[in-house]
């Protein structure tokens, strides 16, 4: 009978951490849902729309990072296979955006996939810019709606430079995105 109610209780845990989730999630507390996916990485691994709800709340809060494990799991369905090629093509246009910047890669004649996400947007910017002379501060005006701008610069830490993204509308700030 223990066993029964240990098993009982565990499930009806396990759901509620996934209905919290998508609770979360929802209400666009995407730190909060990344975070405890995060947590429950491990119980959940095999269960590809929580992997997916965790990858997207984890896309939102800009840990980007985050998604290098989810990508290798998402792989059963369709709509998993779609997930993941779409969260690899961002994770590698931060990782090559990063290396542009502050190793001074040339980047301009890659020709990869792109997303209507932020990170997506900036580096097709710059990458359009061509050989390129080595910049403080990028900016780019969005190519569907000129009010929306970009502001693209390092900032240097303790041991590492981090690099950021200012989302601008009509000159005001919207978000800033930190990557690293």
């Amino acid at each position: 009978m223990k066993i029964v109610l240990i098993l009982f209780l565990t499930t009806y845990l396990f759901a509620n951490i996934k209905q919290h989730m998508f609770n979360l999630y929802k209400d666009k507390k995407y730190v909060q849902t990344c975070n405890i996916g995060f947590k429950g990485f491990n119980k959940f691994k095999n269960d590809e729309k929580f992997v997916s709800l965790y990858a997207f709340a984890c896309l939102k809060s800009d840990f980007i990072d985050r998604l290098s494990i989810p990508i290798t799991r998402l792989k059963l369905s369709k709509e998993s296979r779609a997930n993941a090629s779409f969260f690899s093509i961002i994770l590698m246009q931060k990782k090559l955006l990063y290396y542009a910047l502050i190793d001074n890669y040339d980047i301009a004649s890659l020709n990869l996939p792109s997303t209507d996400y932020v990170l997506s947007k900036v580096f097709d910017l710059y990458v359009k810019l061509g050989v390129d002379d080595k910049r403080k501060v990028y900016l780019f005006e969005d190519e569907k709606d000129n009010r929306i701008t970009y502001k693209l610069f390092l900032v240097k830490t303790d041991k590492v430079y981090k690099m950021v993204i200012e989302e601008f509308y009509d000159k005001i700030t919207v978000k800033r995105h930190i990557y690293w």
